[in-house]
């Protein structure tokens, strides 16, 4: 079992910039492939971004590329979401997620079998 709490969200202006955090505990934080989702009000939840174990590789949905960076610290067990050039679209809830399956390149929510309970980003016009 591995518990992920995020925080750093909040109310920001178009433009600006926040610094997503989610802490890992339980099992081995280092095992596991690590994503961030995000679900706006009568949307689904979609894949943002991934990093694999090691923080070697990182993946991003075409809308965040060159805006969004996800890194990890195994040391402190937490893997990190910058925001930047934010947008209004870019509000919603945003969760991070465990993926064991060593398969970071994938978008499927389903490869992620750790969730935690989100952080909610708004980016006012």
């Amino acid at each position: 079992q591995v518990q992920l709490v995020e925080s750093g969200g909040g109310l920001v202006q178009a433009g600006g910039s926040l610094r997503l955090s989610c802490a890992a505990s339980g099992r081995t934080f280092s095992n596991y492939d690590m994503g961030w989702f995000r679900q706006a009000p009568g949307n689904e939840r979609e894949f943002v971004a991934a990093i694999t174990w090691s923080g070697g590789n990182t993946y991003y949905a075409a809308s965040v590329k060159g805006r969004f960076t996800i890194s990890r610290d195994n040391a402190k067990n937490t893997v990190y979401l910058q925001v930047s050039s934010l947008k209004p679209e870019d509000t919603a809830v945003y969760y991070c997620a465990a993926n064991p399956y060593g398969s970071a390149w994938s978008t499927a929510l389903s490869k992620y079998i750790y969730w935690g309970q989100g952080t909610q980003v708004t980016v006012s016009s």
